[in-house]
């Protein structure tokens, strides 16, 4: 599943940037290539909840089939148009119509490994999704410095079709059938764990978006702009190692538990960003960000998966997705005002108060958590 996803996961780190620079080509306009990005990330966000949705009513066959073509059609029309609002009015189509790659592999691995390997199983995959965000930027800027600018967009176009239909052609994508709710069962909404992810992901989502704003406000402000690539790819890459080491912690680590643990010493990563400058001292810091954070997503996404009501595999995943990338933009459109007119330190204090929020938040509602605090020890 994962080498079959990995081409449209890879297409997934290229889109943002073969939009920024389409537009840019087009109008000759940072603003209105970075709106356009914009649009599509936030439009994209808000309709992740509706795509998972979709895959736990009707399965993965049908959401597969119309998206992937969809979104391979729309990335070729792109390339094609001129016109800053036309521009504008595909991105924002590209947003909606993503195919859910990532949402149709997350829910398959709980009956596609056994229990034993599962956080084995999440941690390889969330190493392969980091993988495709440090890789598919590099190739996007690539591609676009050539000879044939709009070539990223062809190229993503094609990788979404093969990572698409690649997956839609495996045996076991083919026999995968959604959970079925049972009448009368609980819902997303109705579980306070869930509730209490919600509103984590609402901290989070805003501190992630003005901290990503502030690494290259601050690298530009230093003169040193293409410091913000390497902190980027720094963080990316360590994060992999981070999900894997996760990955091979024993399973007498509940995820409730570890992620509480690991929650506290992401948070205080945090702390020196407020202090530092461009310089490996920033790096350093970066590169334990992005190790603890990949740790922190597999037991993250393990302990969703024990918190979340029977028949919501897409959904709950998806709806966590989309308030984090939601509020993510709103951090970013925030921070660029911030940034720009108190500097880009008071960006990353604001990520330290929404982590440390955050991880207040978790431990107040432990008693929400604390029923799925369960042992994994092997029998």
């Amino acid at each position: 599943m994962m080498l079959a996803a990995f081409p449209a996961r890879l297409a997934y780190g290229m889109v943002g940037l073969d939009i920024y620079f389409k537009v840019h080509d087009d109008t000759h306009s940072i603003a209105l290539a970075g709106l356009a990005a914009g649009v599509n990330g936030v439009v994209g966000s808000l309709s992740t909840g509706l795509r998972a949705a979709a895959i736990d009513r009707m399965g993965l066959k049908i959401p597969l089939r119309v998206f992937v073509p969809g979104y391979a059609i729309a990335l070729a029309s792109l390339s094609a148009c001129h016109g800053a609002s036309l521009l504008i009015i595909f991105a924002a189509i590209l947003g909606f119509t993503a195919p859910p790659i990532n949402l149709a592999v997350r829910p398959m691995w709980r009956t596609a490994v056994p229990e034993d390997q599962y956080r084995t199983a999440i941690a390889i995959d969330t190493a392969s999704m980091n993988l495709g965000v440090v890789l598919g930027p590099a190739l996007a800027t690539t591609l676009a410095l050539s000879g044939h600018p709009a070539s990223g967009l062809i190229v993503t176009a094609c990788l979404i079709l093969i990572g698409g239909i690649a997956l839609s052609s495996l045996q076991f994508t083919k026999e995968w059938r959604a959970e079925k709710r049972e009448s009368g069962g609980q819902t997303l909404l109705n579980t306070p764990g869930f509730r209490l992810l919600i509103a984590e992901g609402v901290l989070i989502g805003f501190g992630s978006g003005t901290y990503q704003i502030g690494i290259p406000a601050i690298s530009s402000l230093q003169h040193q702009p293409r410091f913000a690539g390497l902190a980027f790819g720094t963080t990316a890459a360590l994060s992999i190692f981070g999900s894997l080491i996760a990955g091979a912690l024993g399973r007498h680590i509940s995820p409730v538990k570890g992620f509480r643990i690991i929650y506290l010493f992401w948070f205080i990563t945090t702390i020196p960003f407020a202090f530092v400058n461009t310089g490996w001292s920033l790096l350093l810091v970066l590169s334990l960000f992005g190790f603890i954070g990949g740790a922190e997503q597999v037991f993250y996404l393990e302990q969703l998966e024990v918190i979340r009501p029977f028949g919501s595999g897409a959904a709950a995943i998806g709806w966590l997705w989309t308030t984090e990338g939601t509020f993510a933009a709103l951090g970013q459109s925030s921070g660029g005002f911030i940034s720009q007119h108190f500097g880009p330190h008071y960006c990353f204090a604001i990520t330290t108060l929404m982590f440390g929020t955050g991880f207040i938040l978790i431990m107040a509602g432990q008693r929400w958590l604390q029923p799925f605090d369960r042992s994994h020890a092997a029998a």
